[in-house]
């Protein structure tokens, strides 16, 4: 009997993964993409993760009806884990007015009601803790995404460096040791309030050419302090605010760090410094890496097509010995139920596939010949037609 019958029959799956040591003399259970996963004292129903998806629609940081809707419709729709959009630490930290922000107890309550309504689905419900450091201070997408001066609304952007992400646009204000000491603050503040809100898994926004993946990259950080130059100085800040964050969740949830595995860039962050960075996140108690890839240069060369960026993951699981969840371009339940059955990650996250099929993980589950999470006003109606 596979893991995945065995939990349908009501016994307690492993959640190991294919990281679990192997005893020969017995047989190794399948691992796929719809068996259960635990992570400390989380068990996700399935490996299918909806992906932080910036939606650019709050107000003053705040959730609205819309983040609800939006969140709780995927959450029903079957998957395992929903994580909310990158969420900013500080206001300053926002990429634009329009997002999400938890720098205040203001914050707490909407985002409870949406924590709350998710694990009513079954879901667990995530949250992505973010600063964008240079790429702050933007307009929404749909207007163009230019930086904001103040007449627009918008603020003073900062990073490790004075460089700005687009040639002509205006410089960010170097970190001061004070300014970092506020980030990581900010970032323990800010897992303070996840945590009473109610989300039982914290994600480190890493990645994509905001604060602390500049931080991690020489080609953003050109400092010559104990934040800047080496490896070693490079990965600082980071690992600084995962020990923090670590410290304060409580044992028996998850962290996670989603990073760019690599800039795509000659010089820049590849994906062997990420092995050694998940190493090191490793260490201090981290769960799992997402691991997406890009955007911290503009004009970066980069070899998109159907998971794109699976082998990253594969590398990191692998030679860091780490759970990873895979990205990038995953749109088919035979493909995703294929990276997971091959090693190549323990989770896989879905982006634009989820906004188009809220239910992509219920018809994943009738694909692969799984009992789907009808929601039990859903299920009643669509079985009892089917008889």
């Amino acid at each position: 009997m596979s893991e995945r019958d065995s939990s349908r029959a009501g016994k307690s799956p492993s959640g190991q993964g294919c990281l679990a040591g192997t005893d020969h003399d017995r047989e190794v259970p399948e691992i796929d993409l719809l068996t259960p996963l635990s992570i400390r004292g989380v068990t996700f129903r399935n490996r299918i993760v909806v992906s932080p998806m910036c939606q650019y629609v709050a107000e003053d940081g705040l959730a609205s009806d819309w983040h609800l809707v939006h969140l709780g419709s995927r959450a029903s729709g079957g998957a395992a884990l929903v994580i909310a959009e990158a969420t900013a630490i500080t206001p300053q930290g926002r990429i634009s007015p329009g997002d999400l922000g938890i720098w205040g107890d203001q914050h707490i309550a909407p985002l409870a009601r949406i924590a709350e309504f998710i694990h009513s689905q079954g879901s667990v419900a995530g949250i992505q803790l973010a600063h964008a450091g240079r790429k702050a201070s933007c307009d929404v997408p749909w207007r163009g995404g230019a930086v904001l001066n103040a007449d627009q609304g918008g603020w003073e952007a900062v990073a490790p460096s004075p460089l700005p992400f687009n040639e002509g646009d205006p410089a960010p204000t170097p970190l001061e040791k004070s300014g970092i000491e506020e980030v990581t603050a900010a970032f323990e503040a800010a897992t303070r309030r996840a945590l009473e809100a109610g989300f039982r898994v914290i994600e480190i926004h890493a990645a994509h050419g905001y604060l602390l993946h500049e931080f991690l990259s020489p080609l953003a950080n050109q400092r010559t302090d104990r934040y800047g130059g080496s490896l070693e100085n490079r990965m600082r800040l980071t690992l600084e605010v995962a020990d923090r964050i670590r410290r304060l969740t409580p044992d028996e949830l998850p962290v996670f760090v989603r990073i760019s595995a690599t800039d795509w860039t000659d010089g820049g962050w590849d994906v062997e410094q990420s092995v050694v960075l998940s190493r090191e996140l490793k260490a201090l108690g981290v769960d799992l890496i997402d691991v997406s890839s890009g955007a911290l240069v503009p004009k970066a060369s980069i070899a998109v097509g159907k998971g794109y960026q699976v082998p990253f993951s594969r590398q990191i699981r692998h030679e860091a010995s780490i759970k990873t969840g895979a990205v990038g371009l995953i749109t088919q339940a035979k493909d995703a139920n294929e990276i997971i059955t091959s090693g190549d990650a323990d989770l896989v996250l879905l982006a634009r596939e989820m906004l188009r099929e809220p239910y992509w993980a219920i018809k994943a589950a009738q694909e692969l010949g799984g009992e789907p999470a009808w929601p039990i006003p859903y299920g009643y109606a669509v079985k009892r037609r089917s008889r």
